[in-house]
């Protein structure tokens, strides 16, 4: 009996050692992420020459943004979706928040803590692009930010249910827009001088602002894709320099929000529109986006 019980457990092993591990290794991921404006490193305090076509100077005072749906590149052109790290700050399923700001100075408003680094793993391999969307997936864009988790929590980066989260965030003064006061803006845009972009979905159909929407004409999500980046040697650089160069950010359209909240009809729009790729009013983006790019 011992000798068949020995004989039956050393066969169980050999079978056990022949069938393929179900695991598969992985690798660490980290994205990084450079906020510039025109080139010069983006800091709260600092204030930045030649912007726009008035060549303002400007002084800014928030600058946030949500990206998800990040993926590795193969050289085949195959996406592989990256897993987030879930770190109950900045992560949460597919979707990161980086914060530039830090709460200082004319950030005040903002917050101390700053993250511009997105995490997580991929399958092990060669990679040769990566892939993302400035974004929050529609799934997770309506609902409500107090009882959500971080980072869908922050109300600094939300509007209403109807429209969502802001996928981007960037408040400025300028020479001609000085900050006159803190008094919200028309759509929750803000400041209520200055000059801002604050990207998220529009014309989104419910029954009322406080509702989740069965979906948005204007998605406004922008999809991103840097090929020939080097996860050990590249950075994103996200330069809002570049999204303002066609705009006039001394002056503001009559009876819309200050700079462009991307909602349909704002004269301020199609310049920053345009060089975030995106449509507006009907009218498609004169080409890719322009805003991120690698170094």
């Amino acid at each position: 009996m011992k000798n068949y019980l020995a004989l039956v457990g050393t066969s169980l092993l050999v079978a056990c050692s022949t069938v393929p591990s179900q695991q598969t290794a992985t690798r660490p991921v980290e994205l990084r992420f450079v906020a510039e404006v025109n080139g010069q490193s983006f800091e709260c305090g600092q204030s930045y020459k030649n912007i726009g076509t008035t060549r303002s100077t400007m002084t800014p005072t928030d600058f946030r943004m949500f990206v998800s749906q990040v993926h590795l590149m193969t050289a085949e052109g195959k996406a592989v979706p990256v897993q987030l790290v879930q770190d109950n700050t900045w992560q949460l399923e597919g979707i990161a928040l980086l914060d530039f700001e830090n709460g200082q100075g004319p950030c005040r408003n903002g917050t101390p803590p700053m993250n511009t680094v997105v995490r997580g793993t991929a399958p092990a391999g060669q990679y040769t692009g990566v892939k993302f969307t400035v974004g929050v997936p529609f799934e997770r864009n309506h609902g409500d930010p107090t009882v959500a988790p971080a980072p869908l929590s922050s109300t600094a980066m939300f509007w209403i249910w109807q429209g969502g989260y802001k996928f981007l965030k960037f408040d400025t003064a300028t020479s001609g827009r000085p900050i006159q006061s803190a008094k919200p803006a028309a759509h929750g845009g803000g400041n209520a001088s200055g000059f801002s972009v604050h990207l998220g979905s529009t014309m989104c159909v419910s029954p009322s602002r406080t509702q989740a929407p069965t979906a948005c004409q204007n998605p406004n999500r922008i999809d991103v894709t840097l090929t020939d980046f080097d996860l050990k040697k590249n950075q994103v650089v996200v330069d809002i320099g570049r999204v303002l160069a066609g705009s006039n950010v001394d002056v503001n359209a009559p009876k819309t929000s200050p700079g462009c909240m991307s909602f349909p009809k704002d004269a301020d729009c199609p310049p920053i529109m345009s060089v975030l790729g995106l449509p507006y009013d009907g009218k498609a983006a004169s080409g890719p986006q322009q805003f991120i790019i690698k170094r």
